[in-house]
């Protein structure tokens, strides 16, 4: 499935081209992948709609991918064939720039990110340095752990962003794919602390509290206490500017968004510095992910058992999957069955 034009998603539309082209081959020091599941992710829709469009069309896109090793370009791997490896959102970075050798390659200036700079999972095969691929725990399935690879990852990175301590309350704005693996994550790594999540529908916000979370309302509502710490992850602009209406003094907003849709983007207007940013509030926003942080978060789903609710299609169906994903009608995460 590529994308070979940009524009805005219409309900009936063609997104994604269903397409043959020629297999890839491995090039030094990069494996050839046989996909099994491939995560749906809001980023499709951004790469589609021009806000992080790819460089060159068209473009296979797709970046929370699980699949086998069925071939290796050259000797520089420690991959086997027939292995289960994992691939998500960063496809490369350059390892010697002063971003990479502080550990923080996500913000590399030679970044390149699957499915956008280098074509992605939403195919049979494809191909990636094998630095970049992740062994997959046995106990997670391919469905199961596609979605951890950029979903949980970015949540998981988000949690750590947002620097709260057991027992301070905290806030998810937007409760899809990445939020509810953050609550699951939250509910173990700060068993003390309550979790309020904002979100525009009703099933979310039933879905949230049959997770643990203490408490959920509308995006524009009032929690019943100022929170520590808000994650959001819309693609709108109101949520940030009621996120930092709910923050406490000293309280920090993490946006975890690649890219902001300008369908809303009047709320800015109604920034007050007094009632939003006084009283040394923080705005931070989440870059891409490190390989750590793929690491670190499936060795948690291990640890604490969490896997995601999951609505499957089949690769020739990846259009409706990003129907569904635009338009609201997919609860948890989408993912692609390659066959």
């Amino acid at each position: 499935m590529v994308i070979n034009k940009l524009g805005i998603i219409q309900q009936g539309g063609t997104p994604l081209e269903f397409t043959n082209i020629a297999d890839p081959t491995p090039g030094e020091g990069e494996i050839l992948i046989k996909v099994s599941t491939c995560g749906v992710c809001h980023t499709e829709m951004d790469e589609i709609e021009g806000r992080t469009p790819p460089p060159i069309l068209p473009m296979i896109p797709g970046h929370q991918i699980i699949g086998r090793v069925i071939d290796m370009g050259g000797t520089g791997t420690n991959l086997a064939i027939g292995q289960r490896v994992g691939v998500g959102w960063i496809h490369f970075a350059c390892g010697k720039c002063e971003f990479c050798l502080s550990k923080r390659e996500n913000l590399c200036v030679d970044f390149l990110a699957t499915g956008r700079d280098a074509h992605g999972g939403y195919a049979e095969y494809m191909v990636i340095p094998s630095a970049f691929c992740y062994q997959i725990p046995d106990s997670i399935s391919d469905i199961e752990s596609a979605p951890m690879l950029c979903a949980g990852a970015i949540g998981y990175r988000s949690l750590i962003l947002a620097d709260i301590q057991d027992g301070e309350p905290i806030g998810l704005t937007g409760f899809g794919s990445s939020g509810h693996l953050v609550l699951k994550l939250a509910r173990h790594l700060y068993p003390n602390s309550e979790v309020f999540v904002f979100s525009r529908n009703p099933k979310e916000m039933e879905f949230a509290m049959e997770l643990g979370a203490a408490w959920a309302g509308e995006i524009d509502a009032s929690p019943p206490t100022l929170l520590n710490s808000i994650i959001e992850t819309t693609p709108a602009w109101k949520p940030i500017i009621k996120g930092l209406e709910n923050l406490k003094p000293g309280g920090r907003l993490i946006i975890n968004a690649i890219r902001k849709e300008n369908i809303d983007n009047d709320w800015l207007q109604q920034l007050d510095y007094s009632k939003h940013l006084w009283m040394e509030k923080e705005i931070k926003s989440v870059a891409n992910v490190t390989r750590s942080d793929i690491t670190q978060f499936l060795n948690l789903a291990v640890r604490f058992d969490i896997r995601p609710l999951t609505t499957v299609y089949s690769l020739s169906d990846a259009n409706r999957a990003i129907f569904d994903l635009k338009f609201r009608k997919t609860q948890g995460a989408g993912v692609l069955v390659v066959e």
